[in-house]
């Protein structure tokens, strides 16, 4: 089904939100460490770690609270103090002449968390037929950022230096503002979706599911890691590569350019042939050859490019997959539950991946941050390889007729065994109070005239 033109304008809209927002936070990592000593007052490399990751611990706190009030105030209100809050926190970070400014305006933006609120706002915006191909859009906006933000961290720091980029941050910050207000149409209703917002109720079982487990630690661990290497990885191209920081943004333009061309295969055969946990393993393999190669190779140039290419082909891989099985494999009714557990372990894994980059590379040097991470993708790799490979479900949300509760389908039970019947349907959850059921299906043998009968909505 094509995009109506409001959907068209609430997910360019609300994509380029989290595009500002993502690279306000991206544009620090690759320059922080090497301008931090020279801009602020009592910094250690311990410190530096902090700042660089305080951010995710905040984000990780605020982010289901955040989602669960937009619930009771309204998406965009919480979208507006969130971004508020970002904003403030890259004022207090611009002004700060000590580390420790720097480091609660990080808290501070990171305490800005709107990506629930922002995800329930698109659901709220778009149909069911085409909320996946939203989220993806916004997926590929925050993959665009990151790209974005490598490069020109770089290159504008030397100009206008680490408060220049906070400042660069709150503008961001303000623009989001400017175009929620403008651009993104205010919903009529709130539509209270549990597969778009956080269930506190469900958070402890999505947590314990066996098989969202190994994403959530695998999400944590890729966000451990990237933030613990670009703690040490900016200084590693100035000391031993010779390159000022205007000339990194070269090596990671080139390094993340070849290595997106090159993980869209592998991306292509997951998908489409089903080898998804076969991806999944290589994917961990390769960046164990990249920490390995960082780990006796930092002081060469040729080798810590060749490292930076399969260190970001393996995180560009990753980052695309992990969210598309988030959504498949969580229970049905689930999936806003699933991927607030999931978004709090991928901002503590920055969190603690800053905390340890910056203690290692400050005690034991440089090569100690690469050791740990290496040893952690073995770990990784093991419980992976221990995953049941995932069956790709499809979630999809039936309107329900009013009458399904009450004469013929009285009752959930009747109802949910009516469901179930259906051939291809795997999972159902109903939600009376949404008027909606929740199921995960096979799209390939979906009896689509069987659900017909329970659906408001032609389906097909």
């Amino acid at each position: 089904m094509n995009f109506s033109p409001q959907e068209k304008r609430a997910t360019g809209a609300l994509a380029s939100i989290y595009s500002f927002r993502m690279l306000g936070l991206f544009m620090l990592l690759p320059v922080f460490s090497l301008y931090a000593e020279d801009e602020y007052r009592q910094v250690t490399p311990f410190l530096i770690g902090l700042a660089v990751g305080i951010y995710g611990l905040t984000q990780a706190l605020f982010q289901i609270p955040f989602g669960l009030l937009s619930d009771r105030w309204g998406r965009k209100p919480l979208i507006y103090s969130g971004l508020v809050l970002f904003a403030l926190g890259g004022l207090v970070a611009a002004l700060s002449e000590s580390i420790y400014g720097v480091i609660a305006g990080r808290a501070l933006q990171g305490s800005g968390a709107i990506a629930a609120a922002t995800t329930a706002l698109l659901s709220d915006l778009t149909q069911e037929e085409n909320r996946t191909k939203a989220m993806a859009a916004i997926g590929m906006s925050i993959g665009l950022s990151f790209m974005l933000a490598m490069i020109l961290g770089p290159s504008l720091v030397g100009w206008v230096g680490l408060s220049g980029l906070f400042w660069l941050t709150a503008v961001l910050a303000l623009g989001g503002i400017l175009v929620c207000y403008f651009l993104v149409p205010t919903p009529k209703s709130l539509g209270r979706r549990s597969d778009a917002l956080p269930v506190l109720g469900r958070l402890k079982e999505v947590f314990a599911n066996e098989a969202l487990r190994p994403l959530n630690l695998s999400i944590f661990l890729l966000h451990f890691i990237l933030t613990a290497c670009f703690v040490v990885l900016p200084l590693i191209l100035k000391q031993y590569g010779g390159l000022e920081s205007g000339e990194h943004g070269r090596i990671y333009l080139s390094t993340i350019g070849l290595s997106f061309l090159a993980m869209l295969p592998l991306m292509i055969l997951a998908e489409k042939k089903a080898r998804v946990k076969e991806v999944f393993l290589l994917a961990i393999a390769i960046m164990s050859v990249g920490l390995f190669s960082l780990a006796t190779g930092h002081r060469d140039l040729d080798s810590v490019v060749f490292a930076l290419f399969l260190f970001f082909f393996s995180f560009n891989l990753l980052e695309a997959l992990l969210p598309s099985l988030v959504s498949r494999l969580a229970p049905a009714g689930d999936k806003g539950s699933a991927m607030g557990v999931y978004s709090s372990g991928q901002f503590l894994g920055a969190f603690f991946g800053g905390l340890l980059g910056g203690a290692l590379s400050g005690s034991t040097g440089f090569a100690s941050v690469f050791v740990v991470s290496l040893l952690l993708t073995l770990v990784w790799f093991y419980v992976v390889w221990g995953m049941e490979p995932p069956r790709l479900l499809q979630g999809h949300v039936l309107k329900l007729y009013p009458e399904n509760f009450s004469g013929k389908w009285h009752g959930e039970p009747t109802l949910l065994e009516g469901l179930l019947s259906v051939d291809g349907v795997e999972e159902a959850v109903v939600l009376e109070e949404e008027g909606v059921a929740y199921l995960k299906v096979d799209k390939n043998v979906l009896d689509v005239t069987q659900l017909e009968k329970f659906s408001l909505v032609k389906q097909g």
